[in-house]
C-alpha cells in the first residue's frame, strides 16, 4: 500500500485548503468508477492511483 506522505492519522490531508496543496489533489472529483459501491473499494483504487503515480 503507498500511502501519501499529507495524510495523517485518521486519512485527513494536512495541506487540504493550503496554498501549497498539489493541484492534481485539488481536481481529484469523486467518480462512480474511483468510489464503486464501498469505503474498500475506494481505498483500492487510490492505493492504485499513489501506485502508478509515486516517483522512481
Amino acid at each position: 500500500m503507498y500511502r501519501c506522505v499529507q495524510l495523517a492519522d485518521g486519512n485527513r490531508c494536512r495541506v487540504f485548503g493550503k496554498p501549497e496543496r498539489p493541484a492534481f489533489c485539488g481536481g481529484l472529483q469523486p467518480s462512480g468508477e474511483m468510489c464503486g459501491d464501498s469505503r474498500e473499494h475506494a481505498i483500492r483504487w487510490l492505493d492504485e492511483l499513489e501506485r502508478v503515480t509515486a516517483p522512481g
